[in-house]
């Protein structure tokens, strides 16, 4: 940012290009959802031998990817999936693609099932607020310091959890390591979200690609290495959506051209304005926030 305004840069960040809903037309969350389902079932599968998952990284592209899921017999396990965004959505299809089924919340905590199941949890399966027992989405997102996390119980009966749920530090985490105790059913966390310290207390910091997850003591909160039966395996990865670099790149390709590329060609509009940070080496109005970042 410095050199682009000490240079007379002109600045457009495609993670700002929005539709006019407040949606944004880039993404990679989908594909974030994708890998990091895979990686979270590729990590149960290495932590208790009871299939053997390839990892995404080493296939060509999503569709060689999914060949892989053709007979692939899973254990009896439950899976809790948290958000409702784009990243949801990728971890759905790979959900779909396994074969494993969705129940409902109730049934989720209720009963126990024969085949591998997955239960997906919104803003009023996981928070409620602290005095009315209730949830409003409008009044969570304005007030969120007045909810609590309402994932305890599912904490007690999922094998495997994927994180897919925004978070900031005015919102309350998903659980506390003080709830980590005998009763504490997790035994992988794939943290798509990636928030250190974020609404997954036990992501310590980003794993890697090469290197996916690690582990974390259940009774120290240290880290450990992964796949040890004392420790949580946690998938945390900044950057999963390179795990699958053709399909990602084809897809913010198709993007521009469908959305971005007329109005670039017709010298500009309101959806490139809105996501111009410098022009010609000066903050644009709606950027001015980060003046002092740039030490202006």
């Amino acid at each position: 940012l410095k050199v682009c305004i000490s240079k007379g840069i002109t600045l457009i960040d495609y993670e700002c290009l929005e539709h006019e809903d407040g949606q944004r037309i880039i993404g990679f969350g989908f594909f974030a959802g994708v890998v990091g389902a895979h990686n979270a079932l590729w990590t149960y599968g290495k932590r208790t031998g009871l299939f053997c998952l390839p990892r995404v990284i080493d296939c060509q592209d999503y569709t060689a990817l999914i060949r892989h899921y053709f007979g692939l017999k899973l254990p009896n396990i439950k899976i809790a999936i948290t958000g409702s965004g784009r990243v949801s959505q990728g971890v759905i299809d790979i959900m779909h693609l396994m074969g494993i089924t969705e129940v409902e919340p109730e049934d989720y905590l209720q009963r126990s099932f024969t085949y591998p199941v997955y239960v997906q949890l919104k803003g009023a399966d996981l928070y409620t607020h602290k005095q009315l027992q209730s949830y409003k989405r409008e009044h969570f997102h304005k007030y969120p310091e007045q909810y609590d996390s309402r994932f305890l119980p599912y904490a007690k009966c999922t094998n495997i959890l994927i994180n897919g749920v925004y978070w900031d530090k005015q919102l309350p985490r998903l659980f506390e390591t003080s709830i980590i105790d005998e009763t504490f059913a997790v035994q992988v966390i794939a943290d798509i979200t990636d928030d250190a310290n974020g609404s997954i207390p036990i992501n310590i910091g980003d794993a890697t690609i090469t290197e996916p997850v690690y582990g974390i003591d259940r009774k120290t909160h240290l880290k450990t290495p992964p796949f040890l039966p004392t420790s949580i395996d946690i998938m945390a990865v900044g950057n999963l959506p390179n795990e699958l670099p053709r399909d990602a790149s084809n897809y913010f390709g198709e993007q521009l051209i469908k959305y971005v590329l007329d109005d670039v060609l017709s010298g500009g509009s309101d959806l490139i304005d809105r996501a111009t940070m410098t022009k010609d080496g000066q903050l644009t109005e709606r950027f001015e926030y980060l003046a002092d970042y740039a030490a202006l």
